[in-house]
């Protein structure tokens, strides 16, 4: 067994498909194929289930597929505790980010960038649920998410904001004299809203029931992107944090305060508590709380400006 078979196993269910397996891990289909059953014929187990195409892993390869990711997590930490006793900070950091988040991410990958050149970053667009669930699998290292229904024996947390809301319009198609707006007002507005279940979605509905009021969004949509391209095809508003920089993605939007509206929970940085966690996560952790620390917050906003 190497680990480069405990990568392939893992490259697998992270695709589930062998060729898109075999390209992630820059081999042939045919050789990654031949070293996992090579695995399986060393552990004595058959792992994978297989017809014409993947079709997932048996109830062994669930539990030999947890412990390679440990095994993984664990050769990361230990690559980056080498360089970190070198006095280096290098590898890949793994963040979960939820969307609409009031808090710029690119605030602390542009100041880690910074000051660790040898960095490497790899987000991910995962809901509150997806992102505590990927932790505690250890297939991500941090996440940016909202602090509610927390184990606090399972997770540190770092709070960053509270998140309040305000209207995303184009100016070309919709114009408001108010310096703020009601919930009573969205109701006459079409909308487009994050898909239900979502937190930041779920924060909005509460707002308008909190009134008695039933919003009909016009569109519904997991992806911010395309919130966006509604809004500036003059479709629709969206509600969207106030301090997220979506109005400066273009310069015919404009983003109005919305009067006592903001998210059910605040917004945080998230690392899990059990081992192994990496070394990597471990220091970025410990870097943001010096970077967002009241002295050294205003260097950072003055970096991003």
């Amino acid at each position: 067994m190497d680990i480069k078979q405990l990568k392939f196993l893992v490259a697998l269910d992270e695709t589930r498909h062998f060729g898109q397996a075999a390209a992630r891990c820059h081999v042939t289909q045919p050789t990654l194929s031949m070293r996992l059953r090579n695995l399986e014929e060393e552990l004595g187990l058959e792992l994978v289930q297989r017809g014409q195409r993947f079709e997932g892993f048996t109830e062994p390869g669930q539990r030999i597929l947890a412990w390679a990711r440990s095994l993984l997590a664990a050769e990361d930490g230990l690559q980056a505790e080498a360089a970190a006793c070198r006095g280096q900070l290098v590898g890949s950091l793994r963040l979960g980010l939820v969307p609409l988040a009031s808090f710029d991410p690119m605030r602390l990958v542009r100041a880690f960038s910074a000051q660790h050149p040898g960095l490497r970053f790899q987000l991910f667009a995962l809901s509150s649920e997806q992102i505590l669930e990927n932790l505690a699998r250890n297939q991500i290292d941090l996440g940016l998410s909202y602090l509610e229904r927390l184990k606090p024996e399972h997770f540190t947390t770092l709070e960053l904001a509270e998140t309040r809301m305000g209207l995303l319009h184009d100016r070309r198609h919709f114009h408001f004299d108010q310096p703020s707006l009601g919930w009573e007002a969205l109701g006459a507005l079409p909308l487009g809203l994050l898909s239900t279940g979502m937190h930041f979605r779920q924060s909005i509905d509460h707002g308008f029931r909190s009134l008695g009021l039933v919003v009909r969004p016009l569109l519904e949509t997991d992806a911010v992107h395309q919130l966006l391209q509604a809004v500036s095809a003059g479709l629709c508003c969206a509600i969207v944090p106030l301090d997220g920089g979506l109005a400066e993605s273009a310069e015919h939007l404009a983003l109005t305060p919305i009067d006592d509206a903001h998210t059910l929970a605040p917004l945080g940085l998230i690392i899990r508590r059990q081992t192994p966690r990496s070394a990597l996560a471990e220091a970025c952790f410990e870097e943001a709380q010096r970077l967002l620390s009241e002295p050294i917050r205003k260097s950072i906003d003055a970096f991003d400006q």
